[in-house]
């Protein structure tokens, strides 16, 4: 064999480098598509069938790509049902991505959408401990409107954003909190019995939203929707609010679009409820 023909038939190492990188992107992808599948899913696990169909690949491929998704735990496989599931470090990245956002930022564009849409003013606030703070607001261009106070705590039994977040925490929560802390009125409309308080919050958690006529707030109305991170815990809340006099009349029209706010934001935040 002569030595022009030897060196046309021996591929370059370039060309072969090449080639094993497309492979390993290839490879990598596919691992990807697996993974991202788990966590598209409505079902808590899968089985290598059903992967394999779902991603048109075959079931030897499954079986090696999630062997090496076991092997650095992110996903775990029941020895019994041989069913597949994410594992700790999955779910790992996932807490990580939650705890660098910004709830503020992240409901911010709702805010000022919902603001828009009611013409009145919107909030947000944030549980803190045994209160709730409002963190954020958008004000309406009337001459007559609510401005809140950012910053400072309220107890979780005045006003509807506080009392959106308190129907919706675990009962034995709740029953520890009004232990603590009682009842205090901060307007001559405040609730301060608690078995009153109690059927109010058996009625928000059926309709979904809370109310208030001047419970915080002397002369004003509010409503508010809870708001809820990926593991269902409540955390915010969202609200609507205005003059009494004017905002009274519009509380249950304001309602949907205030509960598809929350629920958005609810969903960004990786709650699927």
């Amino acid at each position: 064999m002569s030595r022009s023909a030897t060196s046309q038939n021996t591929p370059a190492p370039a060309a072969e480098e090449g080639e094993g990188q497309s492979r390993s992107i290839a490879a990598v992808e596919r691992a990807m598509d697996v993974l991202l599948l788990f966590g598209r899913s409505s079902r808590p696990d899968l089985g290598v069938t059903e992967i394999a169909t779902e991603l048109d690949l075959t079931k030897a491929a499954v079986h090696r790509i999630l062997t090496a998704l076991r092997s650095r735990d992110l996903i775990t496989v029941d020895p019994v049902s041989r069913r597949y599931a994410l594992g700790h470090a999955a779910i790992g990245l996932g807490r990580a991505y939650l705890a660098r956002m910004d709830l503020r930022a992240m409901a911010a564009p709702e805010l000022r959408r919902l603001s828009q849409e009611v013409g009145e003013t919107t909030t947000l606030s944030i549980r803190r401990g045994d209160t709730r703070l409002y963190v954020d607001q958008v004000v309406p261009p009337h001459e007559l409107r609510v401005d809140v106070s950012l910053g400072i705590p309220y107890p979780l039994h005045a006003g509807s954003s506080s009392k959106a977040i308190l129907a919706f925490l675990d009962p034995v929560e709740v029953d520890g909190l009004l232990g603590r802390h009682g009842l205090k009125a901060l307007t001559g409309r405040t609730i301060v019995d608690e078995s009153r308080l109690r059927k109010e919050l058996a009625a928000i958690r059926k309709r979904g939203y809370a109310s208030s006529q001047g419970e915080r707030q002397e002369g004003t109305a509010s409503i508010a929707a809870p708001i809820f991170d990926h593991d269902g815990r409540v955390i915010a809340a969202v609200s609507v609010a205005g003059p009494l006099t004017r905002f009274k009349a519009r509380m249950a029209e304001c309602a949907p679009p205030l509960l598809e706010a929350a629920s958005r934001i609810s969903g960004r935040l990786g709650h699927d409820g």
